[in-house]
């Protein structure tokens, strides 16, 4: 595959700074981003990466403007990594909606924000990929990390749309559903704690902030790893060799338990409810009532 160019979002450490120096290794071209990228993404500069200032909650405006810059740097882009994001914790009650809007506005809007913004670049070359970062979280919920699953779920539903509407352009969508990697996601940097103020949830807090320490300390995931698998999906080499970007990358073990476990809980939920479900449609009956009349 001839040289990308790669724009990739929240490059200063985990997943983005491992794919940085996994595309530069391949011979692709990398424009990295990050706020506050002169001071944080030196490693990747003198690597070969061109860097960019970029807060992606920034205005449609804004975003336009950073990929326009970015287009003179190499004249085209190829792949845009949607990465940049954090994990506001706490129980949905004591959350609120300020700190939910926060997370949203990082999670989700600024990965359909900052698309929308490479999307007219990619139509009129008829191509490019864009990759969105989600969690196997998405798929089996947990008490705590509610408004970050909520913005990961609402990611998620919004690519399987937007898949369907860029097709026809030949552009792909990729969204990648990670399980435990160790990565800054459980740092200090990048978790949010809000005011915890309803007694009922002291326990709980307690439990997950000791889950956290763990998971920050042993989860067993290589984001080096991680990012060699996203790179081979895109370019179709090593694990990928000879197949399309998938519409889902599931990368490591507790990503692909927790879907498999939410899809055969739902199929069972299909099957049990099969009847109720075709008994909504005119003129129908429902199968009890069938079975009483055919006596």
């Amino acid at each position: 595959m001839p040289g990308l160019v790669w724009f990739i979002t929240g490059c200063a450490t985990g997943f983005g700074e491992k794919l940085v120096h996994d595309v530069l290794g391949r011979g692709d071209k990398v424009i990295a981003t990050a706020r506050n990228a002169s001071a944080r993404l030196q490693t990747q500069k003198e690597a070969g990466a061109a860097i960019l200032e970029l807060d992606v909650t920034g205005t449609q405006k804004t975003l336009d403007d950073v990929v326009n810059q970015a287009l003179k740097i190499y004249g085209k882009i190829d792949v845009l990594v949607n990465n940049a994001g954090y994990l506001e914790a706490g129980f949905l009650e004591e959350v609120g909606e300020e700190r939910m809007r926060n997370v949203f506005s990082t999670n989700f809007f600024g990965a359909i924000n900052l698309s929308r913004a490479v999307l007219p670049h990619f139509r009129e070359r008829k191509t490019g990929t864009l990759i969105f970062m989600s969690s196997y979280t998405v798929w089996e919920g947990q008490p705590t990390p509610g408004a970050y699953v909520a913005s990961k779920g609402a990611l998620e539903s919004a690519v399987l749309c937007l898949e369907k509407e860029v097709a026809p352009f030949g552009i792909k969508t990729c969204t990648v559903i990670s399980g435990l990697f160790r990565t800054e996601i459980f740092g200090p940097r990048n978790m949010k704690y809000g005011a915890r103020e309803i007694p009922a949830y002291a326990e709980g807090n307690k439990w997950s902030d000791s889950l956290v320490t763990q998971m920050y300390e042993h989860s067993p995931g290589d984001p080096a790893a991680g990012a060699a698998r996203i790179v081979d999906a895109v370019k179709s080499e090593g694990t990928a060799k000879g197949k399309e970007v998938p519409s889902f990358l599931i990368l490591g073990q507790e990503a692909l338990d927790a879907i498999r476990a939410r899809c055969k809980a739902m199929l069972k939920i299909c099957d049990e409810g099969e009847s109720v479900a075709q008994s909504t449609a005119t003129g129908a009956i429902p199968a009890d009532q069938a079975e009483t009349k055919s006596e």
